[in-house]
């Protein structure tokens, strides 16, 4: 089974790498980290695990800190830092890799942020087969 885990590096991160790992452990899957950074045409579209990280921005350390993370707990992890629109990015891995499913989190702004800015796991879920696990990421009060 492979997952597709996007992740935007936030505090909230570790709550959607939490219920990923939990679920990669029971599945035994193999795990893809997916930052993508908008607007930012100048990042290359690799895996930090092939390239010198002391080279690229800190987005490069920080995904590799979770894809260590989760290879500590013996999950078959590869970490992929690409460029483009979120949700557009995220359908293209998932369809290139050959993922089963995809985990997203949801901030849970709503309202004004949401008609402005839209939801990249509404714009996953409404475009997808894939089965997608949204976790939600804030408190609620």
């Amino acid at each position: 089974m492979n997952i597709l885990v996007a992740i935007d590096l936030s505090s909230a991160s570790q709550v959607i790498l939490d219920k990923a790992k939990t679920l990669a452990l029971a599945l035994s899957a193999k795990v893809c980290l997916l930052h993508v950074v908008e607007g930012d045409p100048g990042f290359p579209d690799d895996e930090p695990d092939m390239l010198d990280i002391q080279e690229f921005p800190m987005e490069y350390k920080g995904l590799q800190k979770e894809v260590d993370w989760l290879r500590q707990s013996k999950i078959d992890t590869k970490g992929l830092l690409s460029q483009g629109q979120i949700v557009d990015v995220i359908l293209q891995k998932s369809k290139q890799l050959e993922i089963d499913i995809i985990i997203v989190g949801t901030h849970g702004h709503g309202g004004v942020h949401h008609m402005i800015f839209g939801s990249v796991s509404e714009g996953v879920l409404r475009s997808t087969s894939c089965p997608v696990l949204v976790i939600p990421t804030h408190d609620k009060k």
